[in-house]
């Protein structure tokens, strides 16, 4: 109930207003890069895949599958269900808004993540927030928060949202079973993670928009209906929560951030470990990101439930009522497919959640003995979260996710010039014909605090070894 009254304090008069105002503010300082550069974002993309890297680099492929896996996880199946019973047909038309608004936040967060990363000494690139606040606004005790924020939020906090619907979606689940393979998995490292994301990500995305697109497809007449109730929803007047930025609105954005995490301050610490030539190549890949998450795999999980449209009189909600709609689309074996998507999509998730937690303890210290204890707490928040009520790890989830938009926003808005004027080499140098920009730190108007990027910097190794 303390949770609950707190969420609803941040979320209606604080967070909704800076969400919306900050990704406003993007948009237009950006000239619009997450509607202008669509197909350079999917041209990056594909470009990368499949590219060989050396020596513990990351390609940019790689950093987009490990940020997708936190992304695509159980946000983007169970809390979509819950949004709709929620907040009916048009929350989701809020999810979409939030999602084309911070597409352009993702960008400068990611952009920023770039400009301010750190090589490591073995090879490779670490970074985010908790790096670009202390260097580039030097503030060393606002990185400080922040890393334990993240640390605490996604390592601990979200993966018990994770765990609790991997724990729902497998009723005869022996518990344990998961938290020993999660173990195995955290204790593996940087490396491990990487590796388990890279095979599991496309495998479990295609598949799941398969699974829904067959269902769209098969009820291909039902969609104007769908599309009409989602659009003429999105207005309704909620006197309980306050008119327009009321239950319909709030329930929109709140299960689209959490799905595509635009502004949270979590996908920059992947996009930070990339190689790239030039810092705006992750900020256009992670924006498409916030695409793919909301737009298609969202958008998927609510077509789902409101083409069998039940979803007020079953008494279900979360991955369940996905079940028990897909039961009646597909047959009775469909529950124990969803089952599958959920193993994976939040198995997926706690390791990418991990991820960042494990950056940024190595930004707080380099001491090895704080790091086995943070994983200790991620394999127990893990169990905890398997057993714990619904209602408590989704409200836990959202006040964690207020206090990293207030930090990540408020740096991201004060060190916007910074990723506007490294967009603005990138264009020119495109117009120029040059087919791959290279960064020089030159166009930025502070240099204050870069580490990496030097006069016309590439990122081939022996580049980085000279470095």
């Amino acid at each position: 109930a303390a949770i609950s009254m707190i969420n609803g304090y941040l979320w209606d008069y604080l967070i909704i207003f800076i969400l919306i105002g900050a990704g406003l503010y993007f948009t237009f300082t950006t000239k619009f890069v997450q509607i202008r550069y669509l197909g350079e974002m999917i041209r990056l993309i594909a470009s990368s895949a499949g590219e060989k890297t050396e020596k513990n680099h990351i390609s940019s492929f790689q950093a987009f599958c490990v940020t997708t896996a936190s992304r695509v996880g159980v946000g983007n199946i169970a809390g979509i269900a819950i949004a709709v019973v929620i907040g009916g047909p048009g929350a989701i038309f809020w999810m979409w808004v939030i999602a084309l608004l911070g597409a352009s936040t993702g960008f400068v967060e990611c952009t920023l993540a770039q400009i301010y990363k750190k090589p490591l000494a073995n090879g490779g690139f670490y970074g985010g927030p908790a790096y670009y606040i202390k260097q580039g606004l030097n503030s060393p005790g606002f990185s400080v928060l922040f890393a334990v924020l993240i640390t605490i939020t996604f390592g601990w906090i979200y993966n018990s949202v994770q765990a609790n619907t991997l724990a729902a979606s497998l009723v005869t689940l022996d518990v344990p079973a998961h938290i020993a393979l999660i173990l195995v998995i955290v204790f593996g490292g940087l490396s491990a993670v990487e590796k388990v994301a890279e095979i599991l990500v496309p495998v479990m995305a295609f598949a799941y928009i398969g699974t829904a697109l067959y269902v769209m497809i098969t009820n291909i007449t039902q969609l104007p209906h769908v599309f009409y109730s989602i659009f003429s929803n999105a207005f309704t007047l909620d006197a309980a929560g306050g008119g327009l930025f009321g239950t319909v609105m709030l329930t929109g954005i709140k299960r689209g951030l959490f799905s595509n995490e635009a502004g949270q301050g979590s996908v920059p610490n992947a996009a930070a470990t990339a190689t790239a030539n030039h810092p705006v190549e992750q900020g256009l890949i992670q924006a498409f990101g916030v695409y793919l998450t909301t737009f298609i795999i969202c958008t998927a999980s609510a077509f789902i439930v409101l083409i069998i449209g039940d979803y007020s009189t079953t008494g279900l909600t979360g991955v369940a009522l996905v079940q028990h709609n897909l039961a009646q689309e597909l047959g009775p074996w469909a529950p124990y497919a969803m089952a599958l998507f959920i193993v994976m999509f939040s198995f997926s998730s706690l390791v990418g959640n991990y991820y960042y937690g494990e950056i940024n303890i190595t930004h707080l210290t380099d001491k090895k003995i704080y790091l086995n204890l943070f994983r200790i707490g991620v394999v127990a928040m893990a169990y905890i979260g398997s057993v714990a009520s619904l209602e408590l790890v989704w409200n836990a989830a959202d006040l964690f996710m207020a206090f990293l938009i207030l930090t990540n926003v408020t740096a991201i808005v004060m060190l916007n010039k910074q990723a506007v004027a490294a967009l603005a080499d990138y264009v020119d140098q495109k117009r120029r014909g040059i087919k791959v920009p290279v960064f020089n730190k030159k166009v930025l108007p502070n240099q204050e605090g870069l580490v990496w990027w030097g006069d016309g910097q590439t990122t081939d190794s022996t580049a980085a070894e000279k470095h």
